[in-house]
């Protein structure tokens, strides 16, 4: 990629020591309903928000090299907080930005992370190899029905690495919404907002 990635910084009025930075998915953004109540959460909690706004076409999808967009989106994090030091870090990654978030880990600035990590492409080996070996503690959020995602086996064998807590939406998407149900998708919402909140 090797273009400058837009992003916005939304900080606190006084200084703080915690940051979370948002990855989005794909077709997925800051605005849309997780990341955007996400965000609140994480700012009324006395955190500076980092979104991290790439965009994708196709064509730009199918030959995406994830780990120089991971090299991109560090220099963003780099600019956006430099000369401040955060000593309280979580990544919030949806989707496609969990192929960023596993290169991330590599950082040595991630080693006390806390992640979350919301409908991660399990049938990825390398996202799903680095959750499965993460020492980080992560809160992990799958869609039922997400089904190029959600396989059964791997989320299976996530359950040995007792740094992460897994939850399952019973009829999730993709978007962890029901595909025929606004009403139930909002009340999913408020579930998932929930436990980011408590994590």
């Amino acid at each position: 990629m090797n273009k400058s990635i837009p992003f916005r910084l939304i900080e606190q009025k006084e200084g703080t020591d915690n940051l979370v930075i948002v990855l989005p998915g794909a077709g997925y953004s800051t605005q849309a309903p997780l990341l955007y109540y996400t965000t609140g959460i994480f700012y009324n909690k006395g955190f500076d928000v980092l979104h991290i706004n790439y965009s994708f076409s196709r064509q730009d999808l199918s030959s995406l090299d994830e780990r120089e967009l991971a090299t991109d989106v560090q220099l963003v994090i780099d600019t956006a907080i430099n000369g401040k030091k955060y000593s309280n870090l979580y990544i919030v990654a949806k989707s496609i930005g969990t192929k960023v978030l596993r290169c991330l880990l590599e950082h040595k600035m991630f080693n006390d992370a806390n992640l979350v990590w919301l409908t991660p492409l399990l049938q990825n080996d390398d996202v799903f190899h680095a959750m499965h070996n993460s020492e980080n503690k992560g809160l992990c959020i799958f869609g039922e029905k997400d089904s190029h995602c959600f396989i059964v086996e791997r989320f299976e064998k996530l359950k040995d690495n007792q740094n992460l807590v897994l939850k399952v939406v019973e009829g999730g998407n993709h978007s962890l919404e029901l595909d025929e149900d606004p009403i139930i998708s909002i009340d999913i919402l408020k579930s998932v907002i929930s436990d980011i909140n408590e994590f």
